[in-house]
């Protein structure tokens, strides 16, 4: 369970501060307006997004902010009930909590979410953004193949212990 309250502390705290960063040296009352990191690959640059994921759904930050908080609450209830079984369901859901708590205060906040990590071809996106990725992926691990491979451990287990009392029976 630590590893999931880790990792929405670091992700918030990373994703705010990368943010705050960001508004000053590049947003509305920046001195520049991109910065580049990697020549062709990878540059930022401040960009207001009212929508969601992939600039989806464009100025609709109002029932975005609803379903965000919505959807963290149902992540917060299932890390409630599941991360203290294993760390990696765990840090998946802190890193998705994280993220989506990070894109929440900015849409409070600012009315937008702030992105910046511009790639080619690829849509403008944040440290929250790259968090929630990271951590739907680990999900999708602990829930596919994770889950099954700790039955197989514990079968094994239960098999040899129960093995064990039977041999130790009959001595």
């Amino acid at each position: 369970m630590t590893f999931g309250l880790i990792a929405i502390g670091t992700t918030l705290v990373l994703d705010q501060l990368s943010k705050w960063i960001v508004l000053r040296a590049l947003g509305p009352n920046g001195s520049r307006d991109v910065v580049e990191i990697i020549p062709g690959i990878l540059n930022f640059n401040f960009v207001r997004n009212t929508g969601s994921a992939f600039g989806l759904f464009q100025g609709g930050s109002e029932w975005l902010k609803i379903l965000a908080i919505f959807a963290v609450v149902l992540l917060a209830i299932y890390y409630v009930r599941q991360a203290s079984k294993d760390w990696v369901l765990a840090l998946a859901l802190g890193l998705q909590v994280g993220g989506a708590l990070g894109n929440i205060i900015d849409r409070f906040r600012y009315g937008y979410v702030v992105d910046f990590i511009d790639l080619p071809r690829w849509p403008t996106f944040n440290i929250a953004d790259s968090a929630i990725t990271v951590g739907v992926v680990l999900l999708m691990y602990a829930l596919l193949f994770r889950d099954h491979e700790q039955l197989a451990v514990k079968r094994e287990s239960s098999g040899r212990s129960s093995l064990t009392t039977v041999a130790g029976d009959e001595g």
